[in-house]
C-alpha cells in the first residue's frame, strides 16, 4: 500500500487504488502531491508528499476560481442554446470564460447566470476528469469550434492538456470541458462568487479572429472575503485612472490617434515635467549621462540586435526608402550599444551609465489595450549600464538601492521581488544565461531582499529582477526591471581596453525604473486617486474670489505665490461661490484659499486643504513658505496649519 507523508512527517497507509482525498482532512479541496497541484481524486502508485490544499490559501483560491470559471462556462451553455466557449482561466482574484453566443448579453443577464450557477452548485454535480484519445476528445466536443482548434493544434510540450494522442477532459453532469486541472471535488465544494463585468476579447488575441464575449467573475473561499474584495473593486473603479484622467484634464485619447496613444493636456504636461525632472537629476547626481536617440533606424540595427528575429510581432511594418528598410524602435538598447561604440573604450571609462527618457513603439493587438496601463506608444525612463564583469554585481546592487529609493518618493515599499530565468525564445546561449543569472542571484542575496524565483518569465537577451510593488488599495503592480545582458555586448562585438591591455567584452544591465512614464503615471493616478503629493500636482494652490471686485487682489496674491516657485490658478468663473469651491475639490486642488471683503481687511486669510479641514486667520506670506517648503520636500503629507 502506497504510504502518505504528510506536511508534520506523519505517514498514513492508503489502500491500493484509494485516492489521496480518503486521507485528509474534510476542509481540503485539492492537494500538492510530490509539489505538483492534483485533484482530491489522483489515486498514487507509490509513497509520495502530500500537502492538502484548503480554499482559502493561494493554492486553494486557484483551484476555486478555475472551477467556478467552468460552471459558470457550464451555466451560460444552459441558458443561450449554441453556446461555443473557448478559455477560461483563474486570473488575479477571479477567473472569465471567453465564449461566442447566439446573441449579444448584457450586464442584466449575469444575475440570470449566476443564479443557473447556483442551481448546478446545489446540484453537488463531481468534477470527473477523464483522459481519452484525442479522437474520442474531438468526438465529444463536436460544435465547440474553438476546443476542436485547441485539440487539434496540441503538441508534446509538457503542461498541455494533451501528451501524444491522450487529452485530458473534465466533466460535470453532462457538461465537459478541456482542461488540466484540477478542480474541487464537486460543484457543492465551491465558495462564493459573483459575475462582475463583461468584455470583448479576440479568439487568441487576434483582431482578425472572431470576437469573443468575455464575462468576468470573481470568487472567494468565504462571504467576507467576498464583500471585502467587491469593496476594493468599487475603490479601483473610483480611482480609474482614466475617468481621473479625463476629470482633472491630464490627457486624452483622440479617435484621429488610433488606440493606444495618447496626447497630454496643458495640467498633464506639467504633471509629466514633475516626474520627469525628479528622475533626470536623480540620475545625474548618482553618476548616469543623459542621452537622446531617434525614433527609427535601419533593419541592420535590429537584425544585429537580434529584435527582428525574436520580436519582430511586436514592432511595427517597415518603412521603405533608398536605403532599405526603416522600422521604428521598440526598444532604446540598441542606440545606447552605438553611443558606447562611438568611439575607443578603456576600462578607465567604465562603468558607463547613459541613460534616456526615450519614446517607444510596440504594436500591441487592440484586444490587449486598456489605457495607459498598456499602450502602443510611450516613454520609458531607460538606462543601460555598461561594465566589466568584475563591476557587474556592484552595479546591479546600485540599480537596486535607487529603485528603492525612487518609490519610496512616491509612497511605495516592502517590494515583492521575482528573479525571472531565460525563457524559451532567447539570443543567449547557456553559458551567458548562467553567468547572468548568478550575477543577479548574488546581488540579490547580498542586498538582503526576499524574492522568489519566476521560470521562463526573462527577457529574451538574459534573465531578470522584477520589483512589484503595492498600492493604496492593496494592489500589486510591476513597476521596475533589472536585466543582465551578455548577448548584445556579443553581437555588436563591443570591447574595451583592460589594464593588462588587451581586448575584454563588457556586460550590459538593461534597467527601467518607473517603467513608460504613461504606465507609471496611471499607477500613481490610481493609486493617489488623483490627488497628488504638492510637487506633482498640476495647480498647487487656488484662489477663489466671493465676488469680481475681488478678482484683481487673488491675481496679485497669484503672483506673490508664483514667485516662490508654486503654481496657482485663479477661478475667474462667474459661477457661486460653493460652485467653485467644488470645482476645486474635483480638480483635487491641494489648497484653495476664498477671497472676500473680510479677508481683504483683516489682511489674513482662510486655506481649506484637500480634505475639507480650514485654517483660518493665515498670513499669506506664511501660507506660500509652507507649501513651497512642502513641495521642495516632496513631502507626501498635506501642511497642517495651526497644529
Amino acid at each position: 500500500m502506497p504510504k502518505l507523508i504528510l506536511p508534520d512527517g506523519s505517514r498514513v497507509e492508503l489502500p491500493e487504488g484509494e485516492p489521496v482525498g480518503g486521507a485528509l482532512e474534510p476542509g481540503a479541496i485539492a492537494a500538492r502531491v510530490d509539489g505538483e497541484l492534483r485533484d482530491l481524486s489522483f489515486v498514487p502508485e507509490a509513497d509520495v508528499e502530500v500537502e492538502p490544499v484548503e480554499a482559502g490559501s493561494d493554492d486553494g483560491l486557484h483551484v476555486l476560481r478555475h472551477s467556478t470559471a467552468h460552471v459558470m462556462a457550464q451555466a451560460v451553455c444552459d441558458l443561450f442554446p449554441g453556446t461555443m466557449y473557448a478559455i477560461g482561466p483563474a486570473v488575479q482574484d477571479g477567473f472569465y470564460y471567453d465564449l461566442q453566443l447566439p446573441r449579444p448579453v448584457s450586464s442584466d443577464d449575469l444575475l440570470d447566470i449566476e443564479v443557473r450557477m447556483r442551481e448546478i452548485v446545489a446540484a453537488d454535480q463531481p468534477f470527473v476528469r477523464e483522459e481519452v484519445e484525442r479522437s474520442e476528445a474531438l468526438q465529444r466536443l463536436a460544435g465547440q469550434d474553438f476546443k476542436r482548434e485547441i485539440i487539434e493544434q496540441l503538441g508534446e510540450q509538457e503542461g498541455e492538456v494533451a501528451s501524444g494522442d491522450t487529452v485530458t477532459l473534465y466533466r460535470n453532469s453532462e457538461w465537459v470541458d478541456l482542461c488540466l486541472g484540477p478542480h474541487v471535488p464537486s460543484t457543492a465544494r465551491l465558495g462564493t462568487f459573483k459575475l462582475t463585468s463583461l468584455a470583448g476579447a479576440y479568439w487568441r488575441g487576434d483582431e482578425k479572429r472572431p470576437q469573443l464575449t468575455r464575462i468576468y467573475g470573481t470568487a472567494w473561499a468565504t462571504q467576507e472575503d467576498l464583500d471585502d474584495y467587491l469593496h476594493r473593486l468599487e475603490e479601483a473603479e473610483r480611482r480609474d485612472h482614466r475617468k481621473l484622467g479625463r476629470q482633472l484634464d491630464l490627457f486624452s485619447n483622440p479617435e484621429e490617434l488610433g488606440p493606444g496613444l495618447w496626447v497630454w493636456h496643458p495640467r498633464g504636461g506639467i504633471f509629466r515635467k514633475e516626474l520627469e525632472d525628479y528622475v533626470r537629476n536623480l540620475h545625474l547626481d548618482r553618476g548616469y549621462d543623459l542621452v537622446v536617440t531617434p525614433h527609427i533606424a535601419r533593419s541592420v540595427l535590429w537584425e544585429t540586435s537580434g529584435h527582428l528575429a525574436k520580436f519582430a510581432e511586436n514592432m511595427y511594418p517597415p518603412m521603405h526608402d533608398e536605403q532599405g528598410d526603416y522600422y521604428v524602435k521598440p526598444m532604446n538598447c540598441p542606440f545606447h550599444v552605438l553611443i558606447y561604440k562611438s568611439q575607443t573604450r578603456s576600462y578607465r571609462d567604465l562603468p558607463m551609465r547613459l541613460s534616456e527618457l526615450g519614446t517607444i513603439y510596440r504594436h500591441e493587438r487592440l484586444g490587449t489595450l486598456h489605457g495607459l496601463l498598456r499602450i502602443r506608444g510611450g516613454t520609458q525612463d531607460d538606462s543601460h549600464i555598461i561594465c566589466t564583469p568584475d563591476q557587474l554585481v556592484e552595479e546591479i546592487l546600485k540599480v537596486f538601492d535607487l529603485t528603492l529609493e525612487i518609490h519610496s518618493t512616491f509612497g511605495f515599499g516592502d517590494p515583492v521581488v521575482n528573479l525571472s530565468t531565460l525563457p524559451g525564445q532567447t539570443i543567449v546561449d547557456e553559458a551567458m544565461a548562467a553567468r547572468a543569472t548568478e550575477a543577479l542571484t548574488n546581488a540579490l542575496d547580498r542586498s538582503g531582499l526576499a524574492y522568489t524565483v519566476a521560470e521562463g518569465e526573462g527577457a529574451f537577451y538574459g534573465p531578470k529582477v522584477d520589483f512589484h510593488f503595492k498600492d493604496a488599495i492593496g494592489r500589486l503592480w510591476q513597476l521596475t526591471t533589472v536585466q543582465c545582458d551578455f548577448a548584445l555586448p556579443e553581437r555588436f562585438d563591443m570591447e574595451y581596453t583592460g589594464e593588462d591591455n588587451q581586448r575584454h567584452r563588457p556586460v550590459m544591465v538593461h534597467r527601467a525604473i518607473l517603467g513608460t512614464l504613461e504606465r507609471f503615471s496611471a499607477v500613481l493616478i490610481e493609486h493617489y486617486a488623483g490627488a497628488f503629493p504638492l510637487w506633482l500636482s498640476p495647480e498647487q494652490i487656488r484662489f477663489v474670489p466671493v465676488a469680481d471686485r475681488h478678482l484683481e487682489h487673488c491675481e496679485q496674491l497669484a503672483a506673490r505665490a508664483r514667485e516662490t516657485g508654486l503654481r496657482p490658478f485663479v477661478d475667474a468663473s462667474k459661477e457661486s461661490v460653493g460652485k467653485k469651491i467644488r470645482a476645486a475639490q474635483l480638480m483635487k486642488a491641494p489648497y484653495t484659499l476664498v477671497v472676500g471683503d473680510r479677508d481683504i481687511e483683516a489682511g489674513t486669510y482662510t486655506v481649506r486643504d484637500r480634505d475639507g479641514n480650514e485654517t483660518p486667520g493665515l498670513v499669506f506670506d506664511d501660507v506660500v513658505a509652507a507649501l513651497a517648503e512642502e513641495a521642495r520636500s516632496r513631502r507626501l503629507e498635506q501642511t497642517r496649519f495651526g497644529s
